[in-house]
């Protein structure tokens, strides 16, 4: 867009390039992008989320959360439509004591007075201590992280940028969530009492099993191409050792895996398999009895063009539907994951598959609210805090 010409040189630099503007003195300064989430600082981020949902079972410790940045004021803008990734920033504030505001649609801002939208930023940053913001422009949540980036420069008010989704390009804190709830799920169990014998019980059937995010097989099945949270979990997930990644989608161009991001994968030495079916065969084996993720996608509708929603509408997508039968084939510990919405008439994931002990999705999305809040709790510099109220309370 014209209005972000003057940062143009920057979003068209490499990702690395990238990522330490992003950051200040070793941690975060903006989260933009998925690559951002390093495994150091997931480890740290899981603890964090941790502690808080031990805390706020504990009507003391929801007191503490609740004091720990009740001097905080955020500003979510999202004037892309958002549920779940709104009301989980919502409520991830209010856990903190965080004061918020929103503006959801421009239309009640004064962009319709022909204000910049980078002046609308500026404007919420001398309110706010932190903007949330999510849109369907690309590179427009980079942008203000860069915008800041000049302002702290030149001793001016600047605040943290966390991009909630920003056009087809990232969801990095979606990417947060579902590596949370994953990371969770390979523990096997939180109780390390019983972490043994679950994974002893589990290895009889799989002798090769190994807790933890390395050595796994992770599928991603629906709208490859246009997924931002397909884009920006992959990214987190390359950083482990020993990844395959299957990318299952329709055979259409704007569905199928990226070029870009399948090369950065590659070269992350991630094994990439692309496939056209979950009934698929990899090295002769079902696919599906191969892998140790499933994470489903709807096909994102409201980006097709006439000709591509003709295309879409005459094509056969129950292969891309996980059916009870296909989920009888998956390992018995393999998490589904789902980023939401679900599409009610393609049903890639039918309700009947909600009660299989595997289907995260629902506990993923309330996972949600305790790594935000652990992010906001990282970005404000406030882990002792944190780390010493749980000490008082559950460690008392």
């Amino acid at each position: 867009m014209q209005e972000f010409a003057e940062y143009e040189s920057l979003t068209k630099r490499d990702l690395g390039a990238k990522n330490h503007d992003m950051h200040r003195n070793g941690r975060l300064k903006h989260l933009i992008f998925g690559s951002q989430l390093n495994t150091k600082l997931l480890e740290k981020l899981f603890r964090s989320a941790d502690m808080i949902r031990r805390l706020s079972r504990d009507p003391e410790g929801n007191r503490r959360l609740r004091d720990l940045l009740a001097h905080r004021r955020a500003m979510l803008y999202f004037t892309q439509p958002s549920t779940r990734t709104f009301l989980s920033f919502m409520a991830a504030c209010q856990i903190l004591g965080i004061t918020c505001n929103e503006v959801r649609d421009p239309k009640t801002s004064s962009e319709v007075k022909r204000e910049s939208k980078l002046d609308s930023i500026r404007m919420f940053s001398s309110y706010f201590d932190v903007i949330i913001m999510r849109s369907q422009i690309s590179d427009y949540a980079e942008c203000c992280a860069y915008l800041m980036n000049d302002l702290e420069r030149n001793q001016k008010r600047s605040v943290p940028i966390i991009n909630a989704g920003a056009g087809s390009d990232e969801h990095p804190t979606q990417a947060l969530l579902d590596a949370y709830t994953i990371t969770r799920t390979f523990d096997f169990d939180e109780n390390s009492l019983q972490h043994d014998s679950r994974l002893t019980e589990l290895r009889a059937k799989y002798p090769d099993l190994t807790s933890g995010m390395d050595n796994k097989a992770y599928a991603f099945c629906g709208d490859i191409g246009r997924g931002r949270t397909v884009r920006s979990l992959a990214s987190v997930l390359s950083q482990y050792s020993n990844v395959t990644m299957f990318f299952i989608s329709p055979n259409q161009d704007a569905l199928k895996l990226d070029d870009k991001l399948k090369q950065r994968l590659v070269r992350q030495g991630v094994q990439v398999v692309e496939l056209d079916s979950l009934d698929a065969t990899h090295n002769g084996q079902p696919l599906l009895s191969q892998i140790d993720c499933m994470y489903m996608t709807r096909i994102q509708r409201e980006h097709n063009s006439e000709s591509t929603e003709a295309e879409l509408t005459a094509m056969d997508l129950s292969p891309f539907q996980l059916t009870t039968d296909r989920v009888e084939q998956m390992k018995d510990y393999a998490p589904i994951l789902h980023p939401f919405p679900r599409d009610r008439v393609i049903d890639e994931i039918p309700t009947a598959v909600d009660s299989d002990p595997r289907a995260m999705y629902f506990r993923q999305a309330r996972n949600g609210m305790w790594i935000r809040a652990a992010l906001l709790v990282h970005l404000f510099d406030a882990a002792d805090s944190l780390f010493m109220a749980y000490s008082d309370v559950i460690g008392k």
